[in-house]
């Protein structure tokens, strides 16, 4: 039961850096120095006050910078390959009792990949923000990516298994509208004479 709940808090925790990058490693870090959340021996590294601090830090300078119109489309270039490896870092250190390969395997494929999928979404949506206004609707966009970041940390900690859930479907679905709008064949207009 330990492992199916770790493996639920890396997938929730992991899907918060699709919202944001580091908002869930400075709450593994605080959660790891505090025992709340146990973080797997080779990164115990986590939970130190110098990750705290590294951290809280990143944490500051991604969330302000996500206010700054045209910035936040530049981030988002950035975001997404540190979305997917922060995933798999996040999943891979919470995720318990299974051999490494197994381990990576879920921290990659779950982590990685919920957190790739959430970071592209977010990221068009900002795109069709910043296109329809004229960045002008971003700053509320950022907003309700941090409150949704924040609050699949909280959930993610709380009860794994729901928050993880949740994520899922919400990947999924995002994944079906995804490949509905970029394979879906046009209508044919039916000429009426």
């Amino acid at each position: 039961m330990e492992t199916a709940l770790s493996i639920a808090l890396g997938i929730a925790l992991s899907a918060a850096a699709g919202f944001r990058v580091f908002v869930p490693l400075l709450a593994l870090s605080i959660g790891g120095y505090t025992d709340v959340v146990h973080l797997t021996p080779g990164f115990a590294w986590i939970g130190t006050i110098p990750s705290m601090i590294a951290f809280g830090t990143a944490t500051i300078a991604e969330v302000g910078a996500y206010y700054v119109p045209w910035v936040d489309n530049a981030l988002d270039t950035i975001a997404a390959p540190a979305a997917v490896i922060a995933g798999t870092v996040i999943s891979a250190s919470v995720i318990t009792d299974l051999p490494p390969l197994v381990r990576w395997s879920l921290a990659l494929m779950g982590g990685g990949g919920i957190a790739g999928i959430l970071q592209g979404a977010t990221a068009f949506l900002r795109l069709k923000s910043s296109t329809f206004t004229a960045g002008l609707g971003n700053p509320a966009l950022a907003t309700m990516e941090l409150g949704g970041s924040v609050i699949t940390v909280i959930l993610g900690i709380l009860v794994p298994a729901v928050a993880a859930g949740i994520m899922a479907l919400l990947a999924i679905g995002i994944f079906l509208v995804a490949r509905r709008l970029l394979f879906s064949r046009p209508a044919r207009q039916v000429k009426r004479g």
